[in-house]
């Protein structure tokens, strides 16, 4: 299984904290940890082989990031999926993220079109028959790379959250939802646009990327 990875980790400063962030991060995303249920912090000290405090404090960045609510005397659970969020999620995504792919098609550095070019040639290889939380996986990682080439960490760090909670609703309906792969070899042509410096065509790919998902989300509702 391939791990979401924090900006922290890709730099090589990996912190027990952000090793409990990014291993609750993903199960929260990925609904592995379903919405509602409860964390508890020694089970996942001792799965990690890490000490309570990294594990708390990771649970208090992950409550900042609403993927979390802890209650006093009841302890901490995983946010609920809320559907109603799917119309304010997407206005906001429908602004910013062709902003950032317009942004990584401007700036983006030859490192990061490489690990671009490395990502479109995985996804290309994403077929019918692969496992849908894994092929989910990959869109997130597609994601959160161009974030990365956008060149602005308040915009990455904005996107970030709202396609974690995107990913949740999307996890929701992953059973029911057609064409998976299709939407992640969406991510192809955009990919293609950034690496030739097109800003507008970048920004016209992923509004339609993000406006596909909306739209299929609410054909299942």
């Amino acid at each position: 299984m391939t791990s979401f990875l924090s900006a922290d980790v890709e730099n090589g400063n990996r912190t027990n904290a952000d090793r409990a962030y990014d291993h609750i991060r993903e199960q929260l995303i990925m609904l592995d940890i379903r919405p509602g249920d409860p964390i508890n912090d020694d089970q996942l000290a001792a799965a990690l082989g890490l000490g309570r405090t990294p594990v708390r404090e990771a649970l208090k960045r992950l409550e900042r990031e609403r993927l979390v609510i802890a209650y006093p005397r009841r302890g901490t659970f995983a946010t609920m999926v809320d559907l109603t969020d799917l119309a304010d999620i997407s206005e906001i995504r429908k602004q910013l993220e062709p902003t950032a792919a317009a942004r990584a098609a401007r700036t983006a550095t030859s490192q990061a079109c490489d690990e671009l070019s490395r990502l479109a040639a995985e996804i290309s290889a994403v077929t019918d028959d692969d496992e849908p939380h894994e092929v989910l996986r990959k869109d997130v990682h597609v994601h959160r790379a161009i974030y990365r080439a956008s060149g602005n960490p308040h915009l990455e760090d904005i996107l970030v959250s709202l396609d974690a909670h995107a990913t949740r609703i999307w996890c929701l309906f992953l059973d029911r939802l057609p064409g998976v792969a299709d939407h992640v070899r969406e991510h192809i042509p955009l990919i293609e646009a950034i690496i030739a410096g097109d800003p507008e065509a970048a920004a016209a790919q992923t509004l339609a990327h993000v406006t596909g998902f909306e739209q299929t989300i609410r054909s299942l509702l």
